[in-house]
């Protein structure tokens, strides 16, 4: 593998909008270490898959090994895994919390905290955090406190890290999606979800992988929340 080839590591990544940006940057030129609880061997060469749950700290450990070992740099981070549960507030469980936190957060703090001290030692880096909409524009349709608590936690730790690195070459910017076509939506449920939207229609994994891959390539922008959510953002 040449030293020279940057190493991209991406969370969730064995479906959905994790998938679409592993694939995102084989295409840009990257070696990608993806993980997810289920993620299956890749025949890409360039492709070094570890299974775990990222709400364990020792996959994270392990993860960020796997890249120093196979490729010898981590380069960039993609925070994409996460869970979403959408119920009034009063009906979440305690199970329900420590999942969500579990994921969304625990998922989150190790592997940075990892993540960042290699790119230290490389003088760059690049972290994009996948959030949601939701968090900047609650929607009393979809009740969902637990993604606001800690996918917005996300997107201040975003802001925060971007100005504490900002001096030492890292970057860390977010992507805040709207409801995105994955295998994570019924059928059934499209219609509905489409129409949350001002523009009328559902996202695809390949507006998310854009928007990741154009904050990859846009070395002025730090602690960008970039919203990618066919116009929620704005307004309804």
């Amino acid at each position: 593998m040449n030293g020279a080839q940057k190493v991209a590591v991406v969370t969730g990544a064995s479906q959905g909008l994790g998938a679409a940006v592993v694939d995102a940057y084989r295409k840009a030129g990257y070696a990608v270490v993806a993980t997810s609880r289920t993620i299956a061997p890749s025949d890409d060469a360039g492709i070094l898959t570890v299974q775990g749950d990222i709400a364990d700290p020792a996959t994270a450990e392990r993860v960020i090994a796997a890249a120093r070992e196979r490729f010898g740099r981590v380069d960039t981070l993609v925070n994409n895994a996460g869970i979403f549960v959408a119920k009034p507030f009063t009906e979440y469980t305690l199970d329900d919390y420590a999942a969500v936190v579990g994921v969304n957060l625990n998922g989150f703090f190790r592997i940075t905290q990892l993540a960042v001290e290699q790119m230290l030692t490389q003088g760059a880096g690049h972290i994009v955090n996948i959030t949601t909409s939701l968090v900047d524009n609650a929607d009393a349709r979809v009740p969902s406190v637990l993604a606001s608590l800690t996918k917005g936690g996300l997107q201040s730790a975003t802001k925060s890290l971007a100005i504490e690195y900002a001096t030492r070459g890292i970057r860390v910017n977010a992507v805040a999606p709207g409801t995105i076509r994955t295998p994570m939506h019924p059928e059934d449920t499209h219609e509905a979800l489409a129409a949350l939207h001002p523009v009328g229609r559902l996202g695809e994994a390949s507006d998310i992988a854009d928007a990741v891959i154009y904050l990859e390539n846009a070395p002025f922008v730090t602690g960008e929340i970039h919203h990618v959510d066919g116009g929620m953002s704005a307004g309804h």
